[in-house]
């Protein structure tokens, strides 16, 4: 099976099936507390926000997920384009078969082609970091889009459930810290929907990583993905359903901001602004969503994603308007009420 074709099975099967976890996400664990007197007009709501020094017109950051096989331009060029016109961030997806087959080369820089001025993150996984990343490649990586960052994906998980996965992680915390030492971009590091502990994110922050996107468990099961691919003759279906919640995530990697200096972003089961609003009283930076995306685009190309977006944006305005908030720094977990027992 190649790169190409498994490529191509991940989109198909994330934006057509059911591949999302039994359990959720965690974030109805709580509501939004209702200010029936807000002291707020509704021109006055601002839903910028910050990431690594830059502004941003909403605090989603469109993760990674395309590149590599022949669709894969079409959908990073209306993605691209779609985040130069309304100013958000937006990272390739693996870079990997970019660095082996050079053909692969224009399903990413078209990127920059489209969004010359938009934050772009470049895309590489840590099993690829493992025997460290030569300065040509790091170049490679970089100059083909002209990255404003670089992320480094965990995925042990689905690599494990891969037929042709890597089986070799030894190594990848010491590829990340070359890396952040060599990049001349700052260092996203985040999981693939399987969630990042505080004992891992306290490493790589030690690593030298700038941003942790928690990308925890609730959303699209990543297992299940590669257990539904029709190439995979032994799935482990018993793995499916392996993985820290978002919420968890969220609470765990937060407490870390009194010991480090570094931004949070929280994605896994992103679906809605009610979801990037409860991440941010809860100690996020950012959030970040891949398969609505995705899903939006691939169902009505630009149009879907710029639907898909204002409806995010009007949520987000409404839902600071229904707490008496002018902008997403004035929320705090003082918004928020515990509707269950579990925490």
């Amino acid at each position: 099976m190649s790169i190409k074709q498994r490529k191509k099975d991940h989109v198909e099967l994330t934006t057509s099936g059911n591949m999302n976890y039994r359990f959720s996400t965690g974030f109805e664990q709580y509501r939004f507390i209702h200010d029936a007197l807000p002291e707020v007009n509704l021109k006055d709501i601002s839903t910028e926000a910050s990431l690594l020094d830059r502004t941003f017109a909403f605090p989603l950051f469109i993760s990674s997920m395309t590149g590599g096989y022949t669709d894969a331009g079409a959908v990073n060029a209306i993605i691209a384009e779609f985040c130069e016109e309304y100013n958000l961030p937006f990272g390739v997806g693996s870079q990997r078969i970019m660095l082996e087959d050079e053909e692969a080369v224009s399903s990413f820089s078209v990127v920059r082609d489209k969004a010359p001025s938009a934050f772009i993150a470049a895309n590489i996984g840590g099993a690829q970091l493992a025997n460290g990343l030569s300065q040509n490649k790091l170049h490679l990586l970089i100059s083909s889009i002209e990255a404003d960052g670089v992320i480094v994906h965990l995925n042990p998980l689905q690599e494990l459930m891969q037929p042709e996965g890597d089986r070799k992680f030894k190594g990848i915390e010491e590829g990340i810290n070359q890396l952040c030492n060599d990049s001349p971009v700052p260092v996203i590091v985040k999981e693939t929907g399987a969630g990042i502990s505080a004992a891992v994110a306290e490493r790589l922050l030690d690593a030298g990583a700038k941003v942790i996107d928690v990308a925890g468990a609730g959303g699209t099961s990543w297992a299940k993905v590669e257990n539904e691919r029709l190439s995979n003759k032994n799935p482990k279906n018993d793995f499916n359903n392996w993985g820290i919640p978002t919420l968890e995530c969220v609470h765990q990697v937060q407490e870390l901001k009194g010991s480090y200096n570094f931004e949070l972003i929280a994605s896994g089961g992103i679906r809605s602004s009610h979801h990037i609003a409860k991440s941010l009283c809860l100690g996020a930076d950012f959030a970040a969503a891949a398969q609505p995306v995705i899903k939006a685009v691939d169902d009505n190309g630009y149009e879907g994603l710029e639907n898909l977006y204002r409806k995010w944006q009007k949520q987000l305005v409404t839902i600071l308007m229904l707490l008496g908030c002018e902008q997403l720094d004035d929320l705090d977990p003082g918004h928020l009420q515990i509707t269950t027992n579990n925490r």
